[in-house]
């Protein structure tokens, strides 16, 4: 790895561009070892308390998006998801304040966007999916020139450790594939759209040497097709070439019952013993269940001679209030780490929904969370939930 370092350093100098020193070693380093964090997706921008609070329960590093935050223009640090045209200043300096607040809480980041231009986050989008980013060329052509910017602009800042080039990316939603359907549909798929404008290997591809010519240190996190689904990766016929990449699946299946829809049934869904259907059949879902999806992952990455420690579970929940919440936590966090793998839970303290804060104790209800965060006194919520404590039972081991 030396050597390749002194081999594109010497290219760059070549070319007359001086890339990043590696000062701090090389960050894939961090990600050697099992990492375990949260996720960020707050609407304001977090701060030095907010991030201590954090790192107190034994997380390492937090998945951090910025989308939510009220920016310059209509989309944070886009200015606008249906033309970039650069980095809003002011923006930008926001987003610094955040990763200097997390880095004095001893926290690594990875920056997720959940829009990049093309590709509005559908809760801002009038709750339509937007597909341009995978139908027009165009914005492919921006979305790099994005990435180019903000790399960049963050390449020597000591809290990064990934960028997480978009948050699931669903390239595959508009064409008909089910998205839990048979393994050789999925297969397919990805071999019909090799080459387009849905390949989303190619895409990141174009991003990674984008970022490269400005930061040639920084991991870099991709997300898996289809909402993250460890399936879809398993559908790509190759690693990508870069060795600094760190490969994300998310974890809500069986969806039915961890999501909010089922908190609504009359009779929730159980767990273990739900059944949906899935990869052209039908499954019953249980630990070992829920370890064979997640195992989906690794075991392509096993194909592909990447280490374990290239995974990462980037995602996974439940609602707080599910009776069996607590066991599939569990079940998911052991499968993910009998493979050694990194994760981090969804989500630390989200400030304008409860169903996945697992500080909160079951007696909180949703109306007390919403009625005391309207009246600026969410700091007065009891926090001594049961959920967090079996997170952070495995994250301070």
């Amino acid at each position: 790895m030396l050597q390749k370092f002194r081999t594109t350093l010497l290219c760059l100098t070549l070319a007359g561009a001086m890339p990043q020193a590696a000062s701090a070693a090389d960050l894939m380093t961090f990600w050697d070892t099992p990492q375990r964090g949260g996720n960020s997706f707050n609407a304001a921008e977090p701060d030095k308390a907010y991030f201590e609070a954090l790192a107190a329960t034994g997380a390492t590093w937090v998945r951090l998006t910025f989308s939510k935050w009220k920016g310059e223009g209509r989309d944070f640090l886009l200015g606008d998801a249906d033309h970039y045209k650069g980095l809003p200043p002011k923006d930008l300096a926001k987003l610094r304040n955040a990763l200097d607040a997390a880095h004095a809480a001893g926290l690594k980041v990875v920056i997720t966007p959940l829009s990049l231009p093309g590709a509005r986050w559908k809760q801002q989008n009038g709750e339509k999916f937007d597909d341009r980013l995978w139908s027009d060329p165009a914005f492919a052509d921006q979305a790099v020139k994005f990435w180019s910017d903000l790399a960049t602009a963050l390449k020597d800042h000591p809290a990064v450790a990934g960028y997480n080039l978009i948050n699931e990316p669903a390239p595959e939603k508009t064409t008909g594939l089910a998205e839990n359907g048979a393994m050789a549909d999925i297969r397919a798929w990805q071999e019909k759209h090799a080459g387009g404008t849905r390949d989303l290997p190619k895409l990141y591809t174009r991003i990674i040497e984008a970022i490269r010519v400005a930061d040639p240190v920084t991991p870099v996190m991709v997300d898996s097709g289809y909402y993250a689904n460890p399936r879809a990766l398993a559908a790509w016929p190759k690693r990508l070439a870069d060795d600094k990449v760190l490969y994300a699946f998310h974890m809500y299946e069986p969806y039915d019952a961890t999501s909010a829809p089922n908190m609504k049934r009359e009779t929730p869904l159980r767990y273990p013993g739900v059944q949906t259907d899935y990869a052209g059949s039908t499954m019953t879902w249980d630990r070992k269940a829920v370890a064979d999806h997640i195992n989906t992952a690794f075991d392509w990455a096993k194909t592909q001679g990447l280490p374990p420690t290239r995974v990462v579970a980037a995602e996974f929940g439940c609602m707080r209030l599910w009776a069996d919440c607590g066991t599939y936590l569990t079940d998911v966090m052991d499968a993910v780490e009998a493979k050694r793998g990194h994760w981090a839970f969804y989500s630390f303290r989200e400030d304008e929904w409860e169903g996945m804060d697992y500080e909160l104790p079951e007696k909180v209800k949703p109306g007390q969370f919403y009625w005391l965060s309207g009246q600026g006194k969410a700091g007065d919520l009891p926090r001594d939930g049961n959920l967090m404590e079996i997170l952070k039972a495995k994250m301070q081991k």
